[in-house]
């Protein structure tokens, strides 16, 4: 089933007139796909849901950011002087 941009582009507008808004959504979705170049098979089997399976183990304690590594060689600065921060020379 090979359709157009133009085909896809009257069901989307044809889905959303009837209130069928995930339909219409989906359609949109293979309309970006194919405009950036890819073939109409390739978007029509592509997950465009947007979720996205974690790794395992890369969520922390209430977050879904992955941990960052430092690069190699890196070592954290030196912490500054208590007794001298935040005073004025005299």
């Amino acid at each position: 089933m090979t359709d157009s941009i133009e085909d896809l582009q009257r069901r989307m507008e044809a889905a959303a007139s009837a209130l069928d808004f995930e339909a219409a959504r989906r359609l949109r979705d293979r309309i970006t796909l194919m405009r950036g170049g890819a073939s109409a098979a390739e978007a029509e089997q592509a997950d465009t849901s947007g979720l996205v399976r974690q790794k395992p183990g890369a969520m922390g304690l209430g977050t879904s950011r992955q941990r960052t590594s430092p690069p190699p060689g890196w070592k954290p600065p030196p912490k500054p002087d208590l007794m001298t921060t935040g005073r004025k020379p005299k």
